[in-house]
């Protein structure tokens, strides 16, 4: 039996339905130790500047490993004054290299969170980064059959969440996303009028952390893990709008 409402959930891929930052936090303190054997690392505000590099180049190589690997290899020139020798940056490229190659780690629960909610509404996959990557990761995560679609997109703001919408012949009162993201998953989808459930993972990028959403928005629901997924969209789905 269908519920009223929303009849069609969203759902983030990375740090939502399997491990993604944890690794990415490794591969920066590894960087941060290759850059460590030429600069003071407080003194070059490593941290800081690697982000910096990061956000900047989003519009150029996107979201994902390749371009991070490209970032780091930029931030490594300019932090050690071009000093950084061809070894060093040859670990830094066999950093992304590890990442692309990781194997897919479920978090606790998701599968079956995920099964259940198939049963009582069409589910879609959305997530963004390097294509091959995720559509590695879609491929090795072994349920990605439960899905009626899957959407690998470049940024996830209002305007590609309105293109799906729009090519789902769905309004979004109809549509819940369920994310860690509030940047990326919960926020935009809130704007255009729809539902979100944050499921906030225990390290996040600080990109996806530049925005806020207030925490008594009506349409906004947090949980702690994906066993409360089912019954938090079943809540949702049954109260007005």
């Amino acid at each position: 039996m269908r519920m009223s409402e929303i009849t069609l959930v969203g759902f983030d891929a990375d740090d939502t339905l399997w491990r993604s930052q944890d690794y990415f936090d490794e591969a920066q303190l590894e960087f941060e130790r290759i850059v460590g054997a030429y600069a003071d690392l407080r003194d070059a505000r490593v941290h800081e500047r690697l982000y910096e590099v990061e956000k900047r180049n989003i519009a150029l190589f996107g979201y994902g490993v390749k371009g991070m690997v490209l970032s780091m290899i930029e931030a490594a020139v300019d932090i050690t004054a071009q000093k950084i020798e061809a070894r060093d940056v040859h670990r830094i490229v066999q950093l992304g290299k590890d990442l692309l190659r990781h194997p897919v780690e479920l978090l606790p629960g998701v599968r079956e969170a995920v099964e259940a909610v198939a049963a009582d509404f069409d589910v879609v996959l959305i997530t963004k980064g390097d294509l091959f990557h995720q559509e590695a990761k879609v491929r090795q995560c072994g349920f990605a059959d439960l899905f009626r679609r899957i959407e690998i997109v470049s940024e996830k703001d209002v305007s590609t969440y309105a293109r799906l919408l729009e090519e789902f012949d769905l309004p979004a009162e109809r549509f819940a996303m369920v994310g860690n993201s509030l940047r990326s998953d919960i926020a935009p989808v809130l704007e255009l009028g729809g539902w979100g459930i944050h499921v906030p993972y225990h390290t996040t990028w600080a990109h996806e952390n530049e925005a806020e959403v207030a925490e008594s928005a009506p349409r906004l629901r947090r949980i702690g893990s994906a066993h409360e997924l089912p019954a938090a969209l079943r809540e949702l789905a049954g109260r007005p709008g």
